[in-house]
């Protein structure tokens, strides 16, 4: 029996930032672990980091994940805020915000958590490392359907807002056909481009925006026209939310300064099409898919990835791995320390197979003719 064995005799698990499909799948990975394999208990921490700072939590047995497999969102509940190094209070009839980090240690000592495992994004996982550098022991399962964390090669969500994306390209495609419209899906991805990129080749776009490559909205109506001209009298455009013109920048929806991640993007889809039916005159809609990308039931591909991540963080605590992130290397579980995890955003290589594939379908970028 190694010291970690020793020392852990419960564990604490929190889905923290924006919900993804599998996180329910990874929840009842730990806890099915955590009891079976090393006979501990589980302490789940309600609604993000919000429940170890206000000491709300809830056993986790056997029973309570018993089914939870196929569903989507998380039985715990999950937020983008309640930063605890950034967390708003009120003082004197004003908000300001304060580090309250140390409820989280204190909580956690109430409830006789000896480690705890942080399911999120970046910003989640910017929270764990600050947490681990004041000697919590902890391990993170990266969580995004973006899949730009840094040091993974996939994200579990991603899987299941792809194909969400590609049912309703599939969808776009007979309506556009029929009405001989230009027919503009927005798709999330914060500032990187994977979801836009693969929904678009599987569901047989004619361009696809991504951040990646800063577009000439010239470029694409000349796309329109060759298709126009080729008696093809319909087009599909895939743009994800952080695509941006040349020369131009993104478009904000709003902020939300107490969040993980301030800036909300959004609206980039109805720029496209506005500009689109002013250079060709033909008659465009736009399709914001928005939360239905993250909403239902994983994929086969995320369950297991999920299930995968859940029983590997459990393992690589009681190696005594703390502060470290799970992630997939090619097709094996492996960890990195949490501070590579974070260093930068995982975007689409512009020297990949994938885009130089679509480049020779046809499909244009904006960027060339």
């Amino acid at each position: 029996m190694n010291n970690a064995q020793k020392t852990i005799k419960r564990i604490g698990v929190l889905t923290g930032g924006g919900d993804a499909p599998g996180l329910n799948a990874v929840i009842r990975a730990v806890v099915k672990t955590a009891i079976r394999e090393y006979e501990i208990s589980v302490l789940g921490f309600l609604n993000g980091f919000g429940g170890l700072i206000k000491n709300q939590a809830r056993e986790l047995t056997e029973n309570d994940v018993a089914g939870i497999l196929p569903r989507g969102g998380t039985i715990l509940g999950t937020t983008n805020r309640d930063n605890p190094f950034h967390y708003p209070v009120e003082r004197n009839g004003e908000r300001i915000f304060v580090d309250v980090s140390d409820r989280i240690f204190e909580n956690t000592s109430i409830q006789e958590v000896d480690a705890l495992v942080i399911i999120g994004g970046d910003g989640s996982l910017s929270i764990a490392k600050e947490l681990n550098d004041k000697g919590m022991k902890l391990i993170g399962v990266p969580k995004t359907i973006d899949n730009d964390l840094y040091a993974t090669d996939q994200t579990f969500g991603f899987d299941t807002a792809l194909t969400t994306a590609t049912e309703a390209l599939d969808k776009l495609h007979t309506t556009a056909e029929s009405h001989h419209r230009v027919m503009v899906l927005e798709v999330m991805g914060r500032n990187a481009g994977w979801i836009a990129l693969h929904a678009g080749i599987a569901g047989g776009a004619d361009v696809i925006l991504i951040p990646e490559i800063p577009y000439n909205i010239n470029k694409v109506a000349k796309k329109i026209n060759q298709r126009s001209n080729q008696n093809k009298k319909f087009s599909i455009i895939v743009v994800a939310e952080g695509a941006k013109p040349i020369d131009g920048d993104v478009v904000v929806q709003r902020r939300v300064e107490e969040s993980f991640d301030p800036i909300r993007l959004g609206g980039i889809g109805q720029v496209v099409a506005r500009e689109i039916e002013v250079i060709t005159g033909k008659e465009s809609r736009v399709t914001v898919l928005g939360h239905l990308q993250r909403g239902g039931s994983p994929t086969a591909f995320d369950r297991i990835l999920s299930t995968r991540y859940g029983t590997a963080a459990v393992n690589y605590l009681f190696e005594g791995r703390y502060g470290h992130m799970v992630c997939l290397r090619g097709s094996s579980i492996d960890t990195v320390p949490l501070e590579e995890s974070i260093t930068g955003q995982r975007m689409v290589s512009l020297d990949s197979d994938l885009l130089r594939s679509a480049r020779q379908l046809g499909i244009s970028f904006g960027d060339s003719d």
